[in-house]
């Protein structure tokens, strides 16, 4: 079937993160969706790692920018020349999408429109095809999810710029509720904590290490402090404070509470049964938000319901396109690390 395709690719097209599958190698990148731009001469800079390290560093000519917004393409020229960028890095030539296929990932509940223009956006680079699939389907395949049953699934899906809660089932999207907040509007809102607090500015990567350090989902975690450097808004110098992770948890609370609230709405739009196997099932968690610190056994408290947290978070979306493709095979158990308490909660 995939024979006249030189090669074959699957690409999930994040907010915060790209990462491409490659037949025959697995993942073959990971990088931050980002660019750096010279506004007074138009031309790419940097991408990904390095465009990101730029971030808050770079003269007043450097635009460094995210050309994706809420998981949707907002700039179709500079996430083309990121998409190029990334290409060369992997292969040492702009051209490898030629008489290629791609599955490209985009967010659920996304127009028709955003998906052919996402669709035109990859043949535009020289691809000879491009399938734009729904990321929850790519994220649970990837987990080792089996969605050709009349099963129902939970796929909680916490990337950088949404969040996505869907039930799935033979292989489609039964309900599903998407929220415009993720893991960069975290680092926002941490940052304003900071200004508010402490009369104190800090940049988006200091507030990125905030969150992985010492950001937490429960009051019960172990406290853990950090110490960061920013600007006084009062003397405009340098200066340095120290934040506890009882902080950063009443800054996320907020955002998790509409999580939360997410998941309760798409199990109202779902019928009985699937709701039902939902409460054998549990939830998988996947995106990059899963590795926040006591994440699963808050919505486990909130929802009653078992939370799994898929064994590759950043990857498995990816991963998932690679088993779309046809070319990734695993005979191992489903790629998930089960909660302890769930056999309890099952039986109970």
């Amino acid at each position: 079937m995939f024979k006249q395709f030189d090669k074959l690719f699957g690409i999930d097209l994040g907010t915060s993160n790209t990462v491409i599958f490659e037949k025959g190698k697995g993942i073959v990148l990971n990088e931050p969706s980002v660019v750096a731009f010279d506004h007074q001469t138009g031309e790419l800079i940097a991408a990904g790692s390095e465009a990101q390290a730029m971030i808050g560093r770079a003269p007043a000519h450097v635009d460094i920018t995210y050309p994706l917004i809420h998981g949707v393409i907002a700039n179709f020229d500079k996430t083309s020349t990121m998409l190029n960028y990334f290409i060369k890095k992997i292969q040492g030539r702009p051209s490898f999408l030629r008489s290629s296929q791609i599955y490209i990932t985009v967010p659920c509940g996304i127009t028709n429109v955003q998906k052919r223009a996402i669709e035109e956006t990859i043949v535009h680079r020289g691809a000879k095809k491009a399938i734009a699939i729904e990321e929850p389907i790519a994220a649970a395949l990837g987990a080792g999810l089996m969605l050709d049953e009349p099963i129902g699934h939970l796929v909680l899906d916490i990337g950088g710029g949404t969040c996505q809660v869907a039930v799935l089932s033979l292989g489609g999207i039964v309900a599903s509720h998407t929220i415009n907040r993720g893991g960069l509007s975290i680092d926002r809102d941490i940052m304003d904590y900071v200004k508010r607090q402490y009369n104190m500015e800090i940049g988006e990567r200091t507030a990125e290490l905030i969150k992985m350090q010492i950001g937490t989902a429960t009051l019960s975690a172990e406290e853990r402090s950090i110490e960061i450097r920013g600007r006084d808004l009062v003397h405009g110098l340098p200066r340095s404070i120290r934040l506890v992770s009882s902080e950063i948890y009443t800054v996320v609370n907020e955002f998790l509470d509409a999580l939360i609230e997410a998941i309760r709405a798409t199990l109202e739009l779902c019928p009985p049964e699937l709701a039902g196997d939902v409460m054998e099932q549990g939830i998988l968690l996947c995106g990059g938000g899963a590795l926040l610190e006591g994440i699963d056994e808050r919505i486990r408290a909130e929802t009653g319901v078992a939370v799994h947290i898929a064994e590759h978070p950043l990857e498995c979306t990816a991963l998932g396109t690679g088993l779309m493709l046809g070319v990734y095979r695993t005979k191992s158990k489903p790629l998930m690390q089960q909660d302890s308490t769930q056999e309890q909660i099952a039986v109970s």
